[in-house]
């Protein structure tokens, strides 16, 4: 099987690893056309400072995954594994496949190449302490040649599930029960790996998903959503996102225009889009002044819609039971978004179990979402039934 990937010009050294070591190895599996996607090409150590507490052993590896982008060929990508401390139960430790948030499209902001924050690392050690390995995927083209397909759901799905066959393969003491667990981006990932599951890795045990702060990108719900944004003075973080959405769509496709999407004013902040984390790119755009109301142009929408069609999920009907968690003060991914791929979701007959959060705002609710996660993941990993919420009441 062919590997295909684009090549980047800069020289980052990770975890020992640099990217031309990456390509080489890439370029290495090409040769060998028993190479399947979740192939195992490089495995080392991860630093203890970019671990999570109480971890036995942690682990950062590079496998192979399908280009989420042409959907054909192979493409490195890497991932932590982090083990828990203590006896593993029979038959090995269940497996959280964690999709992160946002971070930036830049390498650098790759999470194997970071310190887990503070809130992430309190949910994924409560994750743990339930009994789980974290199996987490920096997503293809993060810290890998590329570049990164930002809210690609495709991209994004094959990168968590082919995270999850490399360290099947490849760490001992895993056992193929897996909670798909995500937040924000993270969140439209792990849906999306649901729902690429039955077809893209049948061999996977999906016994459930777990979403907080999860978007819903539909024409409608998009347009509607601009213009009362619009109406806004102040500074919105929806505007750190078109800018990586457009910064992302214009490395994979050249011949787009980002004027067509993005004002002059708009434009150094969109430059620094590709070369700059999310927390830096944030502080550019507020730093600009920028708006939604003076950074895109009328024309964004149309501009745009050839990269929102990437953020489509190949069916709303899930296999295995959805935990949703929304704060009511969103601002990063509206509950409007949110409220609507619950809604659709449980028309298409997914079993969806949605939690509203009163006065909470993205990331806060991603702890608070905890007690209720931990009851639906204990009924799920059982086989037992779940109560369907499809119009939650805020707590």
């Amino acid at each position: 099987m062919r590997v295909s990937f684009s090549r980047k010009t800069i020289s980052l050294v990770m975890g020992g690893v640099c990217i031309a070591a990456i390509s080489a190895q890439a370029n290495a599996a090409s040769q060998n056309s028993a190479q399947k996607p979740g192939a195992l090409l490089n495995s080392a150590p991860l630093a203890e400072t970019l671990s999570l507490p109480n971890a036995a052993r942690s682990l950062r590896i590079t496998y192979l995954s399908t280009d989420g982008v042409t959907g054909k060929g192979l493409v490195p990508v890497t991932a932590e594994v982090i083990v828990p401390a203590g006896e593993a139960p029979a038959g090995g430790w269940p497996i959280v496949a964690w999709a992160h948030g946002t971070v930036g499209n830049d390498d650098s902001c790759a999470p194997s190449l970071n310190p887990y924050s503070e809130r992430n690392t309190h949910y994924l050690s409560e994750w743990m302490k339930r009994g789980f390995a974290i199996v987490a995927t920096d997503y293809q083209g993060l810290g890998t040649p590329g570049v990164h397909p930002y809210l690609n759901t495709r991209a994004e799905a094959y990168s968590v599930l082919d995270s999850v066959r490399a360290a099947l393969k490849s760490v001992p003491g895993l056992q193929n029960k897996v909670m798909i667990v995500g937040q924000s981006q993270g969140g439209g990932a792990a849906f999306a790996s649901a729902a690429f599951a039955p077809t893209y890795a049948p061999d996977i045990n999906v016994r459930g998903t777990v979403a907080t702060g999860i978007p819903y990108v539909t024409p409608e719900i998009l347009s509607g959503l601009l213009q009362e944004a619009g109406k806004s003075s102040g500074y919105s973080p929806l505007v750190a996102y078109t800018l990586l959405i457009g910064s992302s769509y214009a490395g994979l496709h050249p011949a787009f225009r980002p004027e067509d999407a993005f004002t002059s004013k708009a434009m150094p902040a969109f430059k620094a889009a590709a070369e700059s984390c999310l927390t830096g790119l944030s502080d550019t755009a507020e730093k600009d002044g920028l708006t939604l109301a003076n950074a895109l142009q009328p024309t964004f929408v149309k501009a745009m819609t050839p990269a929102f069609k990437t953020m489509t999920y190949p069916t709303l009907k899930l296999a295995q039971p959805l935990f949703v968690g929304t704060g009511t003060a969103d601002q990063d991914v509206p509950p409007q978004l949110q409220e609507g791929l619950v809604k659709a979701a449980c028309a298409a007959g997914s079993t969806v179990q949605a939690h509203l959060y009163k006065g909470l705002d993205h990331s806060q609710t991603v702890n608070a979402s905890l007690p209720d996660s931990a009851a639906f993941t204990k009924a799920v990993m059982a086989g037992e039934p779940v109560t369907p919420q499809c119009t939650p009441i805020p707590q």
